[in-house]
């Protein structure tokens, strides 16, 4: 008698988990891309390290990148999703800023950052002569500079980089293509300013520039092709916003990380939950109808009927109407008491992303936030003087230093910028300020530390006192006699 065989039992493998948002690190089983396997292919299609630029890319990607570390247990799928977060190119950038709230993101701190203005100053800190500095006033707003200014930082948050270039009529012919020299202007040979949009310009870089990372420049360009001419770096000033690691500059032409790709998710995000809000306001109640499901499958059309005519009927100025004991009725409220804190809530993470409080950026008071908005405030007008003062004024000096060259015959004098405080006080808040020096001042003198001559003086060189200059020039009066006072009367 021979026993039939039993099969074997096979065993089946867990079902591998493809989910793209997961971060778990099982994810990292999804056979269909294999992170590990692309970087190790890419170091095998490089070039033997020196034999080109770093930078050259004939054989797919820049040499260098073949050095980039190895995504060790990090899960394939969380980087996947990180990597897509790439460059949008500027083209799409622009689009996108066409958005209102996008727009505003941009050009909010370029308009706070000069609103208050400035002072040109030397660079001792001294006030200019009055012939100078009219000279440099008149060309300022001949020349635009303040909206200059607007657009230079507005652009330069929607690309990513901006390019400022000052147009000197020069008779050298290689002026531009050689580095900056002052005294290459000549006088009435500045011209103004032009800025760059980046699809307009090509990098450049030099042997030690593209292959020495111990070279002061490493990386970045040492000219730029603007209209087909090799333009020197030092002829212009370049604003990039939120620059990138060396690896990444390539891709994105060598500026920085666009504002409108850093918020285009948190924006759709906002603006989808508060199209949610009028749809939810018209939908938030939902009538059951319980009835007999037999009979209404038995003759589908004669029910449909019946759910039209009911429908007819089912408004809060209507009368619905049912069976008494086939039928019952409910009805189901969604309640909406935290939808506007959560449409807020998107908003603002747009504002974080953008640097900019959502006071300022909506125009409201958000939930969550202080009555005051103190915090917020201060924060912002940290961010606008580092514009101020990293961005801003690099731009202010040099033009000021070609309308000095160009324009005037004070060839070496040299100046720098004296921005005006962000914060104006009120009124009120002057006049108590105003109240605890007086008081300070009266303190000081009743201990003897101080005369009243002194305290007096303060009062008079102090610009908000209220009593500017009183009393200054009576000491610089001659004394006079008695006939010169009488004939004075």
């Amino acid at each position: 008698m021979f026993w039939k065989k039993k099969p074997e039992i096979v065993k089946q493998e867990p079902k591998k988990i493809r989910s793209f948002f997961s971060t778990d690190i099982r994810a990292r089983d999804v056979d269909s891309f294999k992170l590990d396997d692309m970087l190790n292919n890419l170091v095998v299609a490089q070039p033997a390290y020196g034999t080109s630029a770093q930078d050259d890319s004939s054989d797919g990607f820049p040499l260098f990148k073949q050095f980039a570390s190895q995504p060790g247990n990090m899960s394939e799928v969380l980087m996947l999703w990180y990597s897509s977060q790439s460059f949008i190119g500027h083209q799409i950038a622009g689009i996108l800023a066409q958005h209102w709230l996008i727009q505003k993101a941009c050009a909010m701190p370029a308009q706070d950052a000069i609103r208050k203005g400035f002072n040109c100053v030397s660079v001792e800190g001294d006030d200019l002569e009055d012939n100078v500095s009219k000279m440099i006033k008149k060309y300022d707003r001949t020349m635009n500079l303040m909206s200059n200014l607007r657009e230079f930082i507005t652009f330069g948050r929607v690309f990513g980089i901006r390019i400022m270039m000052f147009k000197v009529d020069s008779t050298d012919p290689d002026y531009y293509e050689n580095p900056f020299n002052i005294d290459g202007v000549t006088k009435g040979s500045y011209k103004g300013m032009v800025q760059l949009d980046p699809y307009w310009t090509a990098p450049l870089l030099d042997q030690a520039g593209s292959s020495k990372p111990d070279s002061m420049h490493f990386y970045e360009p040492t000219w730029w092709m603007i209209n087909g001419k090799k333009v020197h770096r030092s002829h212009l000033v370049i604003f990039r916003h939120s620059e990138t690691v060396d690896i990444l500059k390539p891709q994105y032409m060598y500026g920085g990380v666009p504002l409108p790709q850093q918020i285009m998710e948190r924006v759709y995000a906002a603006e989808r939950t508060a199209n949610e809000a009028p749809q939810l306001a018209q939908t938030k109640r939902t009538n059951v109808w319980l009835t007999d499901t037999e009979a209404v499958f038995a003759n589908a059309d004669k029910a449909v009927e019946r759910l039209n005519e009911w429908a007819y009927f089912r408004d809060n100025y209507g009368i619905k109407l049912g069976s008494k004991e086939a039928d019952e009725f409910q009805q189901f409220d969604t309640s909406l008491a935290d939808l506007d804190a959560v449409i807020m809530t998107q908003y603002q993470l747009v504002a974080a992303v953008a640097n900019v409080p959502a006071t300022k950026l909506l125009g409201t008071s958000p939930k969550g936030f202080g009555a005051s908005g103190e915090y917020e405030e201060s924060s912002y007008h940290e961010t606008l003087e580092s514009i101020q003062t990293h961005d801003l004024t690099p731009v202010i000096e040099r033009h000021h230093a070609l309308i000095i060259r160009s324009f005037t015959n004070e060839k070496e004098l040299q100046t720098t910028v004296s921005w005006n405080p962000l914060d104006t006080p009120t009124a009120k808040e002057l006049a108590d300020t105003n109240l605890v020096k007086a008081q300070t001042g009266a303190a000081l003198v009743q201990s003897g530390a101080i005369s009243s001559e002194d305290e007096r003086k303060r009062v008079a060189l102090d610009k908000f006192s209220g009593y500017h200059e009183l009393g200054l020039g009576d000491e610089d009066l001659p004394d006079l006699d008695d006939d010169d006072e009488s004939e004075s009367e």
